[in-house]
Protein backbone atom coordinates (compact mmCIF):
# COMPACT_ATOMS: atom_id res chain seq x y z
CA UNK A 1 0.00 0.00 0.00
CA UNK A 2 1.55 3.42 -1.13
CA UNK A 3 1.45 6.23 1.72
CA UNK A 4 1.15 9.60 0.75
CA UNK A 5 1.09 12.35 3.37
CA UNK A 6 -0.18 15.88 2.31
CA UNK A 7 1.17 18.85 3.29
CA UNK A 8 -1.21 21.55 5.53
CA UNK A 9 -3.57 23.06 3.16
CA UNK A 10 -2.77 20.31 0.35
CA UNK A 11 -5.86 17.72 -1.38
CA UNK A 12 -5.98 15.18 -3.43
CA UNK A 13 -8.17 15.23 -6.79
CA UNK A 14 -9.93 12.49 -8.91
CA UNK A 15 -11.37 12.99 -12.19
CA UNK A 16 -12.24 10.15 -14.92
CA UNK A 17 -13.59 9.52 -18.02
CA UNK A 18 -13.47 12.24 -20.28
CA UNK A 19 -13.25 10.65 -23.53
CA UNK A 20 -11.88 13.39 -25.19
CA UNK A 21 -11.68 12.84 -29.35
CA UNK A 22 -15.56 11.34 -28.94
CA UNK A 23 -17.84 11.36 -31.01
CA UNK A 24 -15.48 13.57 -33.34
CA UNK A 25 -12.01 15.94 -32.48
CA UNK A 26 -14.37 19.47 -32.78
CA UNK A 27 -17.13 18.38 -30.58
CA UNK A 28 -14.78 17.23 -27.76
CA UNK A 29 -12.73 20.22 -28.07
CA UNK A 30 -14.72 22.21 -25.60
CA UNK A 31 -15.25 19.74 -23.37
CA UNK A 32 -10.69 19.59 -23.15
CA UNK A 33 -10.66 22.99 -22.94
CA UNK A 34 -13.23 23.14 -19.54
CA UNK A 35 -11.19 19.97 -18.42
CA UNK A 36 -7.79 22.08 -18.71
CA UNK A 37 -9.01 24.86 -17.12
CA UNK A 38 -10.19 22.56 -14.40
CA UNK A 39 -6.35 21.33 -14.01
CA UNK A 40 -5.03 25.18 -13.98
CA UNK A 41 -7.77 26.04 -11.08
CA UNK A 42 -6.96 22.86 -8.82
CA UNK A 43 -3.25 22.96 -9.10
CA UNK A 44 -2.89 25.54 -6.98
CA UNK A 45 -3.73 23.31 -3.52
CA UNK A 46 -2.89 19.92 -5.41
CA UNK A 47 -1.32 17.52 -2.82
CA UNK A 48 -1.61 14.65 -6.21
CA UNK A 49 -3.95 14.20 -8.41
CA UNK A 50 -5.57 11.08 -9.76
CA UNK A 51 -6.58 10.09 -13.69
CA UNK A 52 -9.10 7.36 -13.32
CA UNK A 53 -8.92 6.40 -17.28
CA UNK A 54 -10.83 6.88 -20.68
CA UNK A 55 -9.28 10.67 -20.50
CA UNK A 56 -8.81 9.91 -24.04
CA UNK A 57 -11.98 7.96 -26.21
CA UNK A 58 -9.30 5.71 -28.25
CA UNK A 59 -5.50 5.70 -27.34
CA UNK A 60 -3.00 3.37 -28.71
CA UNK A 61 1.16 3.70 -28.91
CA UNK A 62 2.98 2.88 -32.10
CA UNK A 63 6.62 2.41 -31.30
CA UNK A 64 6.86 5.73 -32.60
CA UNK A 65 3.32 7.40 -33.07
CA UNK A 66 0.38 8.55 -30.98
CA UNK A 67 -2.22 9.32 -31.76
CA UNK A 68 -3.15 13.28 -33.04
CA UNK A 69 -4.53 15.87 -31.19
CA UNK A 70 -5.36 16.63 -27.20
CA UNK A 71 -2.42 19.08 -27.14
CA UNK A 72 -4.11 21.12 -24.56
CA UNK A 73 -4.38 18.21 -21.69
CA UNK A 74 -1.04 16.64 -22.50
CA UNK A 75 1.01 19.96 -22.35
CA UNK A 76 -0.70 20.70 -19.17
CA UNK A 77 -0.32 17.53 -17.74
CA UNK A 78 3.31 17.94 -18.52
CA UNK A 79 3.16 21.47 -16.56
CA UNK A 80 2.26 20.03 -13.74
CA UNK A 81 4.24 17.39 -13.46
CA UNK A 82 7.07 19.16 -14.02
CA UNK A 83 5.78 22.00 -10.96
CA UNK A 84 5.96 18.38 -8.62
CA UNK A 85 2.62 17.76 -8.61
CA UNK A 86 1.90 13.74 -8.33
CA UNK A 87 -0.33 12.42 -10.82
CA UNK A 88 -1.65 9.02 -10.77
CA UNK A 89 -2.75 7.65 -14.40
CA UNK A 90 -5.13 4.32 -14.66
CA UNK A 91 -6.09 2.70 -17.69
CA UNK A 92 -9.42 2.46 -18.51
CA UNK A 93 -10.99 0.30 -21.27
CA UNK A 94 -10.97 2.92 -24.07
CA UNK A 95 -7.23 3.49 -23.33
CA UNK A 96 -5.91 -0.09 -22.68
CA UNK A 97 -3.16 -0.08 -24.75
CA UNK A 98 -0.78 2.62 -22.68
CA UNK A 99 3.28 1.39 -23.24
CA UNK A 100 5.45 4.03 -22.07
CA UNK A 101 4.50 7.40 -23.03
CA UNK A 102 2.83 8.91 -20.05
CA UNK A 103 6.26 7.86 -18.04
CA UNK A 104 8.49 8.17 -20.81
CA UNK A 105 7.59 11.79 -21.72
CA UNK A 106 5.34 13.10 -18.33
CA UNK A 107 6.93 11.28 -15.69
CA UNK A 108 3.25 10.12 -14.77
CA UNK A 109 3.29 6.66 -13.73
CA UNK A 110 0.08 4.19 -15.78
CA UNK A 111 -1.50 1.47 -13.78
CA UNK A 112 -3.31 -1.21 -15.53
CA UNK A 113 -4.58 -2.29 -12.29
CA UNK A 114 -6.68 -1.02 -8.98
CA UNK A 115 -3.91 0.11 -6.05
CA UNK A 116 -3.89 1.02 -2.74
CA UNK A 117 -3.38 4.31 -1.27
CA UNK A 118 -2.76 5.20 2.39
CA UNK A 119 -3.32 9.12 2.74
CA UNK A 120 -3.25 10.53 5.92
CA UNK A 121 -4.17 7.11 7.58
CA UNK A 122 -7.18 6.89 5.89
CA UNK A 123 -7.48 4.05 3.37
CA UNK A 124 -8.45 4.05 -0.78
CA UNK A 125 -8.90 1.60 -3.17
CA UNK A 126 -8.72 2.96 -6.16
CA UNK A 127 -9.23 2.30 -9.86
CA UNK A 128 -10.78 2.59 -13.34
CA UNK A 129 -13.58 -0.15 -12.62
CA UNK A 130 -13.65 -1.77 -15.60
CA UNK A 131 -14.14 -5.92 -15.21
CA UNK A 132 -14.47 -5.87 -11.87
CA UNK A 133 -17.55 -7.27 -9.54
CA UNK A 134 -19.68 -10.08 -11.10
CA UNK A 135 -21.31 -7.79 -14.33
CA UNK A 136 -19.63 -5.94 -16.98
CA UNK A 137 -19.86 -8.73 -19.15
CA UNK A 138 -19.96 -7.19 -21.95
CA UNK A 139 -16.14 -5.53 -21.59
CA UNK A 140 -15.14 -9.03 -19.85
CA UNK A 141 -15.70 -10.52 -23.71
CA UNK A 142 -14.18 -7.53 -25.44
CA UNK A 143 -11.00 -7.17 -23.39
CA UNK A 144 -9.89 -10.83 -24.16
CA UNK A 145 -9.64 -10.16 -27.37
CA UNK A 146 -7.79 -6.31 -27.13
CA UNK A 147 -5.70 -7.47 -24.65
CA UNK A 148 -4.39 -10.36 -26.85
CA UNK A 149 -0.85 -10.29 -27.88
CA UNK A 150 -1.31 -11.76 -30.85
CA UNK A 151 -4.62 -9.45 -31.97
CA UNK A 152 -2.13 -6.38 -30.69
CA UNK A 153 0.48 -7.14 -32.79
CA UNK A 154 -1.25 -7.58 -35.51
CA UNK A 155 -2.90 -3.80 -35.11
CA UNK A 156 0.08 -2.67 -34.77
CA UNK A 157 1.24 -3.31 -38.14
CA UNK A 158 -2.09 -1.56 -39.50
CA UNK A 159 -0.59 2.01 -40.76
CA UNK A 160 -1.90 4.63 -38.03
CA UNK A 161 -4.25 6.38 -40.02
CA UNK A 162 -5.82 3.64 -40.90
CA UNK A 163 -5.85 1.83 -37.66
CA UNK A 164 -7.12 4.85 -35.37
CA UNK A 165 -9.65 5.42 -38.11
CA UNK A 166 -10.81 2.06 -37.53
CA UNK A 167 -10.70 2.06 -33.67
CA UNK A 168 -12.04 5.14 -33.09
CA UNK A 169 -15.24 4.27 -34.77
CA UNK A 170 -15.57 1.18 -33.08
CA UNK A 171 -14.93 2.99 -29.80
CA UNK A 172 -17.92 5.26 -30.37
CA UNK A 173 -20.21 2.73 -32.24
CA UNK A 174 -19.90 0.02 -30.10
CA UNK A 175 -21.90 -0.54 -26.63
CA UNK A 176 -20.39 -3.27 -25.53
CA UNK A 177 -16.79 -1.11 -25.50
CA UNK A 178 -18.54 1.89 -24.62
CA UNK A 179 -20.44 0.45 -22.14
CA UNK A 180 -23.60 2.86 -22.65
CA UNK A 181 -26.08 0.74 -22.68
CA UNK A 182 -25.66 0.58 -18.79
CA UNK A 183 -25.07 4.21 -18.26
CA UNK A 184 -27.63 4.63 -15.93
CA UNK A 185 -28.29 4.06 -11.87
CA UNK A 186 -28.65 0.04 -11.61
CA UNK A 187 -30.01 0.42 -7.65
CA UNK A 188 -27.03 -0.25 -5.21
CA UNK A 189 -28.00 -4.23 -4.99
CA UNK A 190 -27.44 -4.36 -9.10
CA UNK A 191 -24.43 -2.14 -9.48
CA UNK A 192 -21.83 -4.30 -9.88
CA UNK A 193 -18.94 -2.09 -8.26
CA UNK A 194 -20.63 -1.92 -5.16
CA UNK A 195 -20.64 -5.60 -5.29
CA UNK A 196 -17.08 -5.92 -5.52
CA UNK A 197 -16.39 -3.51 -2.92
CA UNK A 198 -18.54 -5.33 -0.32
CA UNK A 199 -16.41 -8.75 -1.35
CA UNK A 200 -13.09 -6.61 -0.82
CA UNK A 201 -14.26 -5.83 2.56
CA UNK A 202 -14.72 -9.46 3.74
CA UNK A 203 -10.60 -9.67 3.66
CA UNK A 204 -9.76 -6.23 4.13
CA UNK A 205 -10.86 -2.69 5.02
CA UNK A 206 -11.06 0.79 3.27
CA UNK A 207 -11.97 4.13 3.96
CA UNK A 208 -12.95 4.86 0.71
CA UNK A 209 -13.55 2.58 -2.67
CA UNK A 210 -12.71 5.47 -5.45
CA UNK A 211 -13.62 3.90 -9.37
CA UNK A 212 -14.71 5.69 -12.70
CA UNK A 213 -15.86 3.87 -16.04
CA UNK A 214 -20.12 3.81 -15.22
CA UNK A 215 -20.30 7.76 -16.16
CA UNK A 216 -22.27 7.98 -12.83
CA UNK A 217 -21.44 10.42 -9.91
CA UNK A 218 -21.96 7.81 -7.14
CA UNK A 219 -21.57 7.98 -3.60
CA UNK A 220 -22.96 4.73 -1.22
CA UNK A 221 -22.12 3.61 1.71
CA UNK A 222 -20.97 -0.31 2.70
CA UNK A 223 -20.51 0.20 5.92
CA UNK A 224 -20.46 2.45 8.96
CA UNK A 225 -16.91 3.00 7.70
CA UNK A 226 -16.31 2.64 4.12
CA UNK A 227 -17.97 4.39 1.82
CA UNK A 228 -17.81 3.41 -2.46
CA UNK A 229 -18.16 6.57 -4.45
CA UNK A 230 -17.90 7.04 -8.19
CA UNK A 231 -16.52 9.92 -9.90
CA UNK A 232 -18.69 10.43 -12.72
CA UNK A 233 -17.57 12.00 -16.17
CA UNK A 234 -16.28 14.91 -17.94
CA UNK A 235 -18.87 14.44 -20.48
CA UNK A 236 -22.52 15.11 -19.10
CA UNK A 237 -21.50 15.66 -15.35
CA UNK A 238 -18.29 17.31 -15.16
CA UNK A 239 -17.86 15.83 -11.29
CA UNK A 240 -14.44 14.88 -10.28
CA UNK A 241 -13.77 13.99 -5.99
CA UNK A 242 -11.65 15.95 -3.51
CA UNK A 243 -9.97 14.78 -0.48
CA UNK A 244 -8.85 17.11 2.03
CA UNK A 245 -6.86 14.91 4.68
CA UNK A 246 -9.96 13.97 5.99
CA UNK A 247 -13.05 14.09 4.09
CA UNK A 248 -13.75 12.83 1.03
CA UNK A 249 -16.88 14.63 -1.63
CA UNK A 250 -18.08 15.39 -4.94
CA UNK A 251 -18.11 18.29 -6.55
CA UNK A 252 -19.23 19.54 -9.50
CA UNK A 253 -17.14 22.16 -12.00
Amino acid sequence: MTNIELPEGKKVYFASDNHLGAPDAESSLPREKKFVAWLDKVKDDAGAIFLLGDLFDFWFEYRTVVPKGFTRTLGKLAELSDSGIPIYYFVGNHDLWMDGYFEEELNIPVFHKPQQYLINNISFFVGHGDGLGPDDKGYKRMKKLFTNPVAKWFFRWLHPDLGVKVAQYFSVKNKLISGDDDAKFLGEDKEWLVQYAKRKLETQHYDHFIFGHRHLPLEITLSESSKYTNIGDWINYFTYAVFDGQHLVLEKY
